[in-house]
């Protein structure tokens, strides 16, 4: 019996994980800063490689994202392939990867992104959050721009200035695949 509910509390968990990280991209979405607040623990972070989005912290997270939605008018994001990998030593705690797309409007310009996201959730709080949430970018190009950019590694567009793509390039598979076939 205590296996059955052990497997029970883990599906429970993956699926209220996929709340979550619908909940934060609806949150995005609506500009519901309340919302997404509360879905990152106390101490949570928020990373990305590319250095634009950076801090610790539930109340700084909060700071960051009123900056980031100032300059952002409508957008949709849509949630795929969420991974989740409860821990098998505290069922209280998971690990995570979800691949994702955005139509947004930075500053007015019409952008496309591709986002992964690498995650730790918690449910030391009472229920599932993010304790630390790191956004890699495939890319985030102006739309009229996507299909000249895509080819070209410096395609994420950060205050109208392009810089690297933080994935698939600069994964250890790519670059042996690289160094193996494409040599």
């Amino acid at each position: 019996m205590e296996e059955i509910l052990a497997r029970l509390d883990r599906l429970e968990s993956k699926e209220a994980i996929r709340e979550l990280v619908s909940s934060y991209a609806a949150a995005c979405d609506t500009h519901d800063i309340k919302r997404l607040k509360n879905l990152f623990t106390r101490k949570a972070e928020f990373d990305s490689p590319n250095g634009s989005m950076k801090c610790i912290g539930r109340d700084n997270i909060e700071e960051m994202f009123i900056e980031v939605l100032k300059s952002r008018g409508p957008g949709f994001h849509w949630t795929h392939d969420v991974s989740i990998k409860i821990d098998k030593n505290d069922s209280d705690l998971a690990e995570g990867t979800v691949y994702s797309h955005a139509e947004t409007t930075p500053n007015g310009v019409v952008s496309l992104a591709a986002m992964r996201y690498n995650d730790k959730y918690s449910r030391k709080e009472g229920e599932w959050k993010f304790s630390k949430r790191t956004i890699y970018f495939f890319y985030y190009v102006k739309t009229a721009e996507y299909t000249d950019n895509l080819n070209n590694q410096n395609r994420v567009l950060i205050n109208n200035e392009k810089v690297k793509a933080d994935f698939p390039e600069t994964l250890e598979t790519w670059k042996e695949f690289d160094n193996k076939f494409k040599k």
